[in-house]
């Protein structure tokens, strides 16, 4: 079985409290208060201060890898990542979407892009 990652976070900052991380083989799913009660750093909270998103197994899982920090947005509750910027390593970081799923909407846009324009060349070649 795959399980995908449960992210915790404090709700007033979205700073991250626990990463569950992806697990598979013989594992189950686990619940809020079984997490609670594995988490010191859960353990120790107020549960109306922190909640949680979950993920599907792998997912993410190349923004995990080349990120340097990430938290969920407290207003959109998304889920934002840091990237390291080799050229101002010192600067603080800045979240932003995920840049997978920004990868793929651009390579949507440019197939797309690519239709309309083989359909204008076929509007324009076959009009002469």
């Amino acid at each position: 079985m795959k399980i995908g990652r449960k992210i915790y976070y404090d709700l007033q900052t979205g700073n991250i409290i626990v990463n569950t991380g992806d697990r598979q083989g013989s594992v189950i799913p686990t619940t809020i208060e079984q997490d609670v009660l594995s988490y010191t750093s859960l353990s120790e909270r107020n549960r109306d201060t922190f909640d949680y998103i979950e993920l599907e197994y792998g997912q993410y899982s190349q923004d995990f890898a080349e990120c340097n920090g990430y938290r969920v947005n407290p207003v959109t509750l998304e889920l934002e990542f840091s990237y390291p910027d080799p050229e101002n390593p010192e600067e603080p970081p800045v979240y932003r979407p995920p840049l997978s799923e920004e990868v793929a909407s651009l390579w949507q846009a440019q197939a797309e892009t690519n239709t309309t324009m083989l359909e204008l060349m076929e509007l324009t070649l076959g009009g002469m």
